[in-house]
């Protein structure tokens, strides 16, 4: 499935499935459940389905696994040939494919494995991203819309006040005038509304301004004299 969080871009394929054990790097690994985690695999009905495609073939997303927890549920949308194995007695799931020798199969391997380990995550701890404002008067303002919407306001030197709502799912607090805390159970969501913000003033090379994500750096250039 082809999620995506609303006037802010697309992202990546999203997925889930079950069939013969195949085992690769990354997504060999098992994922541990905790006690306060549901993890199921339903069937899309075929109207709803997405798809993409990869050369000359098409992969219909036609299984979604579910994973329940304190904080919320997700669901990543997968093909035929992404298999879900459930083992009770470890309390734990594991990821195999079909084909191996396949590239899009192998692509898709650790990348699914990589998205339930974040939803697993997301649905007991959450997840966050740290944006942080780094010049004269840079910083981000939380406000409250007209319509009662919920609204970031970044103040970063520009002609005009860009103001971006914060997307359903998503919760910004401000520990101080310079720092936005993004948290919410999708990982994917939380650093992609980060990104957003981010481009309104990147960091730039030579003052070292700009609005960082996370543990980001920039290493400074020296200005050419001529």
């Amino acid at each position: 499935m082809f999620s995506r969080l609303p006037g802010y871009g697309a992202f990546s394929v999203r997925a889930f499935s079950q069939t013969t054990v195949v085992r690769s790097h990354i997504g060999k690994l098992p994922i541990k459940l905790s006690e306060s985690v549901q993890c199921t695999v339903e069937d899309i009905p075929l109207e709803f389905c997405k798809s993409f495609t990869r050369g000359k073939d098409r992969y219909v997303l036609d299984r979604q696994v579910v994973i329940k927890g304190p904080k919320g549920v997700l669901k990543t949308a997968v093909p035929k040939f992404i298999q879900v194995h459930q083992d009770s007695e470890s309390n734990s799931i594991s990821v195999t494919v079909e084909n191996p020798k396949e590239k899009i199969q192998r692509s898709m391997w650790g990348t699914v494995r990589s998205l339930l380990q974040n939803n697993l995550i997301g649905t007991t701890e959450g997840h966050l991203a740290i944006v942080k404002f780094v010049g004269t008067g840079y910083r981000g303002i939380l406000e409250t819309g007209s319509n009662g919407e919920k609204l970031v306001s970044l103040k970063i030197g520009l002609p005009y006040t860009p103001k971006l709502a914060i997307p359903e799912g998503l919760t910004v607090s401000s520990p101080g005038p310079t720092r936005l805390v993004i948290e919410g159970t999708d990982k994917q969501q939380v650093k992609l509304f980060a990104a957003v913000i981010r481009e309104f003033k990147k960091p730039e090379p030579y003052k070292g301004k700009g609005i960082f994500v996370d543990d980001e750096t920039i290493k400074l250039k020296e200005k050419k004299i001529k």
